[in-house]
């Protein structure tokens, strides 16, 4: 049985890549495993059914038989458990690499959703552009320290990992901010990662939704 994913019916993103169904499809497409994708509108996301699967009301869930998962955290760990391909064999370096995937979205990706929401709900608000400020500085400091991290590296600890991708996505949301510009060497890593064939694949696929849903 394939697994399903839940993705948007029409995404906020347009097309952009950076909806979470994304960081799963992409997951999916590195190990090799087919799946299935059912798309829910903003309505569907919050009714009962869905919030069965996911009671935050969110996107994407994961079904494969009698397993349900949300969060995408939780969901790319499960693959990569189940799948060669995202995870390391060795045992301390499989730990550091899901450290990696916890640091993602746990610490550096907070600063960053906090400037999106700004940005969206708050542009009319006179606190607005000093707030930005602030959040531009917390942002600033992680990619500091992520890049010092990452040297002249590949990627983050040793081959690609779900550690990585999970970086990856979370960088991403910064792309019409302007602040990646200042680091060079996260942005040759971020190229690195959107060159991977499994990327490439992972976005067309959310790419063809949106195209569909404005071809209607």
């Amino acid at each position: 049985m394939l697994p399903i994913i839940t993705a948007f019916q029409s995404s906020p993103d347009r097309g952009q890549g950076l909806a979470r169904d994304m960081r799963v499809r992409w997951a999916l497409e590195e190990v090799g495993r087919p799946y299935q994708v059912r798309l829910v509108s903003f309505a569907e996301m919050k009714a009962p059914p869905h919030r069965a699967l996911n009671p935050f009301g969110q996107i994407p869930t994961y079904q494969e038989g009698a397993l349900t998962l949300f969060e995408t955290g939780s969901i790319i760990l499960h693959i990569a458990k189940q799948h060669a391909g995202l995870l390391p064999d060795e045992p301390a370096a499989q730990a550091r690499a899901i450290s990696w995937m916890f640091a993602a979205v746990s610490t550096v990706e907070p600063p960053i959703l906090e400037r999106a929401s700004a940005k969206l709900l708050e542009a009319d608000q006179p606190w607005t552009p000093q707030r930005l400020l602030l959040i531009d500085d917390r942002i600033r400091a992680r990619l500091d320290e992520l890049a010092a991290h990452l040297g002249d590296a590949e990627w983050l600890d040793g081959g690609f990992s779900a550690g990585d991708l999970m970086m990856v996505h979370v960088l991403l949301r910064l792309g019409s901010s302007g602040i990646l510009g200042a680091y060079p060497t996260l942005c040759a890593y971020l190229a690195r990662a959107q060159d991977r064939p499994a990327y490439q694949r992972a976005f067309d696929a959310q790419l063809a939704v949106f195209t569909a849903a404005t071809s209607r």
